[in-house]
């Protein structure tokens, strides 16, 4: 079907707002259908330029729609400056047949995907693969095993391990994970203008599955039915449990040599996985670029639009269509409070440890203490559980937000700096070395690093959480090593460097019930009293050279 001219001012302003030149052709849009391998089928929108030299193919496999925005953001735009560009919509969504089942599907599906794309009679052997989050997954899939075809691929914000996303901390992702489940129930329900509600509505509509127990249970009147992994995701808390074979493509990082183009935000629920994904691809001498901005999971999409849509063409002119080099290096990260851009050789950057004390004064110092100084303790209450504010979610509260309330909860032990003489550039992943002692043996611990203005406003840009060993005996000393997130955050001269030490960070996590049994099926609370023995307790923080 050509487009109307309509469309055409609307792809015109369009790139305009995103920063991009002006469109090379002009395309038309045409359904399709692909068989797989069991003979279902799945919808898809070809969007064909009208040039007598495209530039190759771009597939786009996602369950959330062929509509706005993946259609004028990768679909018209792309197509408009020469590439065929296929959205196809996965198994069980928006049309397509059989029965969605998350993340597990993909592999095999996005195999036959390709295989149906060598019969294309416009198919001229040159493939790209693209997507944000569980598009990005779809792809880490195929590059498990890549076929020849494929070129280049830039990947958003997407996991290769779905089940480090949901246990890697050793308690369930809970907050983002129903959440997830929520918007996947209800994203085809009614038009857009129903669906923006739901979305607007989820959070209240979601509460009663955060709060109630056992966490099963406590779903039903949420998802009524509709989303029956997330039940399966509960039930299988085991690392080593086979069941979560399908849900690790993590083989990709070993096998693949396809170029790889890397986004994500230093408030990402996936950065982790991609600054992995990034080293795993660089020791091994793959072609691999990655772009780290100041960004949340959703602002990749939103705010980061016009940037990675500008770095992915770049990417793609470069690999299929034979174009210049899209970077001048290979890594361009954000340094937050400075608020500035860099380039870069490689990540991360060098940077030697500085040792900072916990003291009994609830300060944080480079000076050793000239003797033992004790211990803090905080008692956690899981009928009261100790809240998360902002970090690397979802949904929720996301990203960089303001501390000082839940710093002021007896909950939550903090140890600051005196103000910094000069600004100090943290590069890299900070450590914890914590000696602790719980007189429960079912405990949580989370941790986090703060940048405390002059004001006294206090802003998360680094943390971890940790489900401790059940198997240590109550009220035995334990040595533990939390790395935290990585970072890349200068802290101003004038400002305060704070660590948070708590219990736990609900809902972004399940809260620990402090019984025993299998944690997604108590409804049991017990508190338990965490001592931080300072003596043992130092924060190792990697400092640019």
């Amino acid at each position: 079907m050509p487009i109307s001219k309509r469309q055409r001012v609307a792809d015109a302003v369009l790139s305009r707002i995103l920063g991009q030149s002006p469109a090379m052709t002009t395309y038309r849009v045409e359904s399709v259908r692909t068989s797989m391998r069991d003979g279902t089928l799945l919808l898809g929108d070809h969007f064909i330029p009208e040039s007598d030299d495209p530039h190759g193919t771009v597939l786009i496999r996602t369950p959330y729609g062929r509509g706005l925005p993946t259609s004028a953001l990768h679909g018209r735009l792309f197509a408009a400056r020469g590439y065929h560009v296929v959205i196809q919509s996965v198994r069980g969504t928006f049309g397509s047949g059989g029965t969605f089942r998350p993340m597990a599907q993909e592999t095999e599906d996005g195999l036959d995907t390709v295989a149906w794309l060598r019969e294309q009679p416009w198919f001229d052997g040159r493939l790209a693969t693209l997507g944000a989050s569980y598009l990005g997954w779809a792809q880490w899939t195929l590059l498990q095993d890549p076929p020849p075809e494929l070129h280049a691929a830039v990947i958003y914000v997407g996991p290769h391990d779905f089940r480090q996303a949901v246990y890697g901390t050793g308690a369930f992702t809970l907050g983002d994970f129903l959440g997830w489940s929520d918007q996947i129930a209800h994203q085809e329900d009614g038009g857009g203008l129903r669906r923006v509600l739901s979305m607007a509505t989820a959070p209240r509509r979601i509460r009663p599955g955060l709060t109630g127990l056992p966490l099963p249970a406590a779903a039903v009147p949420v998802l009524r039915g509709r989303a029956p992994w997330y039940r399966e995701w509960l039930a299988h808390p085991d690392g080593d449990d086979p069941w979560w074979e399908p849900y690790r493509a993590g083989s990709a990082l070993q096998r693949s040599t396809v170029p790889v183009l890397l986004f994500s935000g230093w408030q990402d629920l996936f950065l982790d996985q991609t600054l992995e994904q990034y080293a795993a691809l660089e020791a091994r001498g793959v072609d691999v670029a990655l772009t780290v901005g100041p960004w949340t999971h959703i602002q990749v999409a939103t705010r980061a639009a016009g940037q990675v849509v500008r770095e992915s063409l770049a990417w793609l002119d470069q690999h299929l269509a034979g174009g210049a080099s899209a970077r001048k290096q290979p890594v361009r990260v954000y340094r937050t409070g400075e608020c500035s851009w860099h380039e870069l050789p490689s990540w991360p950057p060098l940077a030697e440890p500085v040792t900072f004390h916990l003291r009994a004064d609830r300060s944080l110092t480079t000076a050793a203490p000239a003797r033992p100084e004790g211990s803090a303790a905080f008692r956690y209450d899981p009928a009261d559980p100790t809240p998360s504010v902002g970090g690397r979610t979802l949904i929720g509260s996301m990203g960089v937000r303001d501390n000082r309330r839940l710093e002021s909860r007896a909950d939550v032990a903090t140890f600051t700096t005196d103000p910094l003489p000069t600004a100090v550039d943290v590069v890299g992943a900070p450590v914890l070395e914590l000696a602790i002692d719980v007189d429960n043996p079912y405990a949580d611990v989370f941790v986090r690093l703060c940048d405390v203005d002059p004001r006294g406003r206090s802003h998360n840009f680094s943390d971890q959480h940790l489900r401790l060993d059940p198997s240590v005996p109550a009220g035995q000393l334990q040595r533990l090593t939390l790395t935290l997130d990585q970072c890349f955050h200068r802290l101003p001269a004038g400002h305060h460097l704070r660590l948070q030490v708590s219990g736990g960070a609900f809902p972004r996590f399940a809260r620990n019930l402090g019984t025993p049994g299998e944690p997604a099926q108590g409804r049991h609370l017990a508190p338990s009293l965490h001592t931080l023995h300072l003596a043992g307790s130092r924060l190792l923080l990697p400092v640019a050279c």
